[in-house]
């Protein structure tokens, strides 16, 4: 048939040429095998469940808790985490899928090529750069922080100019820095060895989280879950202009606090506290048996930290009255209220330790995607060359984590953390389009573990996000845009004409005539 070149003779003939070109599945898997692009597998489901846990506890149990506590949700942030959960666990099932069809490093980069074009890949895979580079940067300060609160207990103090620019007189954040070059040694040497660091860590970090739930009981006044649910108010003061939610900018419609609207309000907020289950995506090419344990590991992990949240928001709103809580450190504030300042020094530990595994599965999933679009000729492919020792991406690792730690050294960047949120947000509606345009493109592809309910679950899976990400500011709206823009601008320039895909497909078509 004149004008139709077949790459492989797996892949659908749907949109083969221009910017919606897919990548089929067998084509992905048949480029993990290529000696010097190839991955070791080395994971198994305790492993990646281990990530998932190690990656979604962290600023979120030790921080976000208080805040929503006190400006939005009351003692009903415990349903707050159930909504965000949910959200979560529609994407999540989605992923799996995704994981298990097609175990390649890349996450929804990967997932996007096999269903819906090159374009859209490109899109998703930038926007995972941006996500996993920033919250690395962002979780290393405040990994920072901590690790100072920790060094002042003892009467260590740094020099005023190493703490930070988010500290007076502070410059250069010199503890994140050094983080972050660090983890970036720990994943150049190999994932077996980030799985056992992380596995230890994330042991110290739950222990912790299991002697504020236990201790915590004992303290506990039923008088301070009155009223369960407060009643509604409207935002002091009002919001406007760029600082305003996206809905209110575009619908008028101005979101409460307290109430039951002001459920959904802290949902949008505490949902970042499970960012971090769509990383153990990133590692399915280098599991063992993916088409098993992806899908036991993102779920399982997400299971886990959506019971531990809901029982610490439980536990601390009942120590102390919702009114009363502190916003930076709601877990160590509510036991020296309570008198037990032990308890106190203990979580600041458990908060400084867990940060860590956050940095480094942040880090890790940054490299693994960046790797997956140089191996497909859209980055230089220069970067998609394994070590040859320890079969780990060791040249976008180092580049990446030396400009991450010198970002997270100079940079105060506590208002990009909302591009994390946004970023993470499209990426679940893209997965969900994926699942459904999937299983009509490829209805005969062997599926481990299937979504069920579609195209229902993927359609509520879109609103939810699109939803939550519609209370997002619309200054992080317009952040988002700018650098999407940046992104189309280096696809045109470069991906598109190096693209292996598109090269292969020009070959094939003069191989016609």
């Amino acid at each position: 048939m004149a004008g139709r070149c077949d790459v492989s003779t797996d892949q659908q003939p749907r949109a083969r040429n221009g910017l919606f070109r897919t990548k089929s599945v067998e084509q992905s898997i048949r480029d993990t095998e290529e000696p010097e692009h190839a991955l070791r597998k080395s994971l198994s489901a305790w492993d990646l469940t281990v990530f998932g846990v190690g990656v979604i506890i962290g600023t979120g149990i030790f921080v976000l808790t208080g805040k929503v506590a006190k400006e939005n949700a009351g003692p009903a942030t415990a349903l707050a985490f159930v909504a965000a959960g949910i959200v979560c666990a529609l994407a999540a099932l989605c992923y799996a899928e995704f994981a298990s069809t097609v175990p390649v490093a890349g996450s929804a980069y990967t997932f996007a090529y096999a269903s819906i074009g090159e374009l859209p890949a490109w899109i998703i895979g930038w926007d995972l750069v941006l996500e996993f580079a920033l919250g690395t940067a962002v979780v290393a300060v405040g990994w920072s922080g901590y690790v100072r609160s920790l060094m002042d207990n003892i009467g260590w103090h740094l020099p005023a100019a190493l703490e930070g620019p988010d500290i007076p007189g502070g410059t250069f954040d010199i503890l994140a820095f050094l983080l972050v070059l660090v983890l970036t040694v720990v994943l150049v040497l190999g994932m077996k060895l980030s799985a056992r660091i992380t596995a230890v860590v994330v042991a110290i970090k739950v222990t912790v989280v299991m002697i504020v739930i236990v201790a915590g009981l004992f303290f506990i006044v039923g008088d301070n879950y009155k009223p369960f649910i407060p009643p509604a108010v409207s935002p002091p003061g009002g919001t406007s202009g760029w600082d305003s939610p996206m809905v209110q900018l575009i619908f008028g419609y101005e979101p409460t606090n307290f109430g039951v609207m002001g459920i959904f309000t802290a949902a949008s907020v505490v949902f970042f506290a499970f960012i971090g289950f769509d990383v153990v995506a990133t590692a399915a090419e280098e599991t063992k048996l993916p088409q098993r344990d992806m899908p036991r590991g993102i779920l399982g992990s997400l299971l886990i930290c959506t019971v531990l949240y809901v029982a610490v928001a439980l536990v601390v709103t009942g120590m102390q009255h919702y009114t009363e809580l502190s916003v930076s450190a709601p877990l160590a504030d509510a036991f020296k209220a309570a008198g037990h300042p032990f308890y106190a020094g203990v979580i600041s530990f458990g908060a400084a330790v867990g940060l860590t595994t956050v940095c480094l599965i942040l880090l890790l999933g940054q490299t693994r995607v960046f790797f997956a679009m140089s191996r497909d000729g859209l980055l230089p492919r220069f970067f998609s060359v394994t070590h040859p020792r320890y079969k780990t991406p060791y040249r976008p690792t180092i580049l990446l984590g030396v400009i991450i730690a010198i970002v997270a050294g100079f940079t105060s960047i506590n208002e990009l953390a909302t591009l994390v949120n946004i970023g993470t947000l499209f990426a679940f509606v893209v997965v969900a389009v994926g699942v459904m345009v999937l299983r009509r493109t490829r209805p005969d592809l062997p599926r481990a573990f299937r979504t069920p309910w579609v195209p229902v679950l993927p359609i509520l899976s879109i609103a939810a996000s699109v939803w939550l990400m519609l209370n997002l500011p619309g200054e992080t709206w317009f952040r988002f845009a700018v650098w999407m823009v940046i992104g189309f601008v280096v696809y045109f320039l470069y991906g598109r004409s190096h693209s292996r895909l598109g090269r292969a497909t020009a070959e094939g078509r003069a191989a016609r005539y």
